[in-house]
């Protein structure tokens, strides 16, 4: 590429979506002090922008707009420009996301907005195309428009952004209303139910016909649903739909089936042509899933499913030193000497490229048979390519295949003449030689920035799995992250949490120069993770960590007036609100995931005003809990595990033995949504019974390792077999 023509002052910065704008011909600043000085200085507007760096049409905009000499030196002449990484500051993303959905009814990014010198916006989209075009205003002529506004209705505009933000700031408002008490579990979780039930797709699962997102938020919602209902059709029901999804989005294309992980989503009913980026986010979220339905089914097919998504992050999304990265792009080079990106490229095949790697002849199969037919066969390839036009508006899959299993192994087994048991072993040689000629390829960017929130999603991914599939080695990573995680994103000295860290020269970890503090969903998910954590490995260090965070996290984030938990700290004087997350979307929102957290906390503390603090959030989300928890599955399903208390489950014994192996085995095994989980191990100086005395009373019976129920820590008469354990889990 030899020596690039500009340079700005994102060049200092470690997040790789400001490094990728860093040689645009556009004066970038990072958001700051040095930027909202000089619009004050100049009285200039400011333009802000928000993408992410597997952000697809935030390359498209940057190739059409933020390269352009022409639109950078309008951008340079008339504005402050501003880039931000919505994944570095969830916090600024979030209020000026709220302000273009309130005023375009749409949102995404990248995020274009128009601010005052103080911050108050006035105008604002999304993805702009350079020039006019049929129907849509072009960037620049936008710009210019804009320009010549501030020049000549200068009032105006900071009136209107004066109004827009006051009626932002009472509509965005969440709090409790008076005397209001947690909203009745029963119709909260019947509604989320029959909410969730009628925008079902009964043939291919998912709710929506199009895009189709994984949404782990539902399907945990339904898991839970079922184990509360177990006897009644609404409780088979939503078991049904939870697993036929399951199902479906693994044999779709939003599965990688070469080199495993999920997509981010699919843009068909069908799951299979998928927008290509991969997020942690989605890995860890999906692998606790598959391990809860492995849990619940015992069909191995789960499991698998499971495996192949921490196959993938510990692959390609592990640093060295033990961190998670954050994503993988959807573009990428088709070949080494392709000069344009396109999307999907490292994933797809032509059908004669499939014939060449796959020419050998299938013994025992019909005459004529290679490897190539049956893989094609199974995964839906045709010579002309599998891509419905209408999915690929920009002719990038032209001829190409995404693979989807449409088959089932039997049917394609029967078609070629085989034995089932033969071609599970002939595709995992399809699928592990087209590995390795796809390894041959350009790799999409990786975006190799670690973010504590994510990596505790990813944690809890590793530490769930590694209880319900007897995976040691899971653990064993899920506490190597944890540890990543005390070391480099936690500051002993001030016991906070920070929010990002970064992949250095020579596998180092390094920190911006002002490290960027947590926000509550770092808190919330670092806090769930090491939950987690404890019960797959009961290891006492992470439930003392967990205990400290939260202590930390109400000293931040809590609202003793209107309850509940704002999602940044106050004394940000660049932030216009401070908000409370109220949708549980690719990721649950903080506030519902804490309910639970803070009744498990509650559990292993013995400090009851935790419980106290969860049914104040139920209480400020109650209104929209009752009319549409479809928007809140999470908080839904906690609040049933609010109504039903969770028990305690003491095992009493020598972590060593094997009789307490069993025991613990066996409620590893069972899927039980309110429960927590204890290891009593006689050691009365240790973390656990400095906590809670009543266990000193707990002992083991007849010299085995024995169970306890316990709930507000009062016990059930104790247990010493593991049959009678799995009787007492059911919920």
């Amino acid at each position: 590429p030899g020596v690039p023509r500009h340079t700005n002052r994102l060049i200092n910065e470690k997040s790789p979506y400001l490094l990728q704008h860093a040689h645009n011909p556009v004066d970038w600043y990072p958001w700051g002090q040095e930027a909202f000085d000089k619009a004050k200085r100049e009285n200039k507007v400011i333009f802000l922008s928000v993408g992410y760096s597997t952000c697809h049409w935030c390359h498209v905009m940057e190739e059409e707009s933020f390269k352009s000499k022409e639109i950078g030196e309008i951008m340079n002449k008339h504005f402050v420009c501003i880039k931000v990484d919505r994944e570095e500051r969830p916090d600024v993303d979030k209020v000026y996301m709220t302000f273009v959905q309130a005023t375009s009814g749409g949102g995404g990014w990248p995020m274009s907005v128009w601010l005052t010198p103080d911050l108050k916006p006035f105008a604002g989209g999304t993805y702009f195309p350079p020039e006019d075009r049929f129907h849509r205003v072009g960037f620049r002529t936008v710009l210019l428009r804009i320009a010549e506004q501030w020049e000549e209705n200068k009032d105006a505009l900071l009136e209107s952004s004066h109004r827009i933000l006051e009626a932002l700031r009472q509509t965005s408002e969440i709090r409790v209303q008076g005397q209001e008490s947690p909203p009745p579990s029963k119709e909260v979780m019947d509604t989320c139910f029959q909410q969730l039930s009628r925008s079902y797709d009964e043939d291919y699962g998912g709710f929506s016909q199009a895009p189709k997102f994984p949404t782990p938020v539902n399907l945990n919602f339904l898991f839970t649903y079922w184990a509360l209902h177990q006897t009644t059709p609404e409780g088979a029901r939503a078991l049904q739909m939870a697993l036929h999804t399951l199902k479906m989005m693994a044999h779709g294309g939003i599965h990688d089936h070469i080199g495993q992980g999920f997509h981010r989503y699919s843009t068909d009913q069908h799951w299979h042509v998928p927008h290509f980026e991969k997020m942690l986010y989605d890995q860890g979220q999906l692998a606790a899933v598959y391990s809860r339905a492995f849990q619940i089914s015992g069909d191995e097919f789960f499991a698998s499913v499971a495996h192949d998504i921490l196959l993938y992050v510990s692959r390609d999304l592990s640093d060295q030193v033990g961190g998670f990265y954050s994503a993988e792009d959807a573009d990428s080079y088709p070949t080494t000497t392709s000069e344009e990106k396109r999307e999907g490229a490292f994933c797809v095949w032509e059908a004669k490229e499939l014939q060449a790697l796959l020419p050998d002849p299938v013994e025992g199969a019909t005459e004529g048979t290679t490897l190539g037919d049956v893989f094609m066969h199974h995964y839906g390839v045709k010579e002309s390519g599998n891509v419905d036009p209408m999915q690929d508006p920009h002719e990038e899959l032209k001829g190409k295949n995404v693979l989807i299993a449409q088959c089932s192994p039997e049917l394609t087994a029967a078609r070629f003449g085989l034995e089932p048991g033969r071609l599970d072993a002939l595709l995992q040689e399809c699928r592990h030689r087209l590995c390795t000629a796809r390894a041959q390829r350009p790799r999409p960017h990786l975006d190799s920035k670690m973010l504590a929130a994510w990596n505790g999603l990813m944690i809890s991914g590793f530490a769930q799995a590694g209880a319900a599939l007897a995976e040691q080695g899971y653990v064993q990573r899920a506490a190597q992250a944890a540890a990543f995680l005390r070391r480099h994103l936690f500051d002993p000295n001030s016991g906070r949490l920070l929010r990002s860290c970064y992949r250095g020269k020579d596998n180092s970890v390094e920190q911006s120069a002002v490290p960027i503090q947590g926000f509550l969903e770092d808190y919330v998910f670092v806090i769930q993770a090491l939950f987690d954590l404890y019960e797959a490995s009961l290891e006492q260090d992470w439930l003392e960590w967990a205990l400290h965070l939260q202590h930390m996290q109400d000293k931040l984030f809590w609202d003793p007036k209107g309850f509940a938990y704002f999602s940044s700290e106050a004394g940000d004087p660049s932030l216009l609100l401070r908000l409370k997350g109220d949708q549980d979307g690719a990721e649950p929102t903080a506030n519902s995931v804490t309910v639970i957290n803070l009744l498990r906390a509650a559990c292993y503390s013995g400090h009851m005003d935790w419980v106290e603090k969860a049914g104040q959030i139920l209480a400020a989300f109650s209104e929209r809990l009752q009319k549409i928890p479809i928007a809140l599955p999470e908080m839904a399903r906690a609040t049933g595990i609010f109504h039903h208390t969770l028990k305690q489950v003491v095992i009493c014994g020598d972590p060593q033995g094997e009789d307490t192996k069993e025991m613990l085995h066996c409620v590893h095994s069972v899927f039980s949504p309110n429960k927590v989980l204890m290891l009593a191990d006689g050691d009365s100086a240790g973390f656990l019974y400095r906590q809670l005395p009543f266990l000193e009373s707990l002992e083991r019976k007849d010299g085995k390792a024995t169970a306890y129920l316990c709930s507000s820590f009062t016990c059930s008469l104790p247990v010493t077999s593991a049959q009678e354990l799995r009787g007492m889990l059911s919920p």
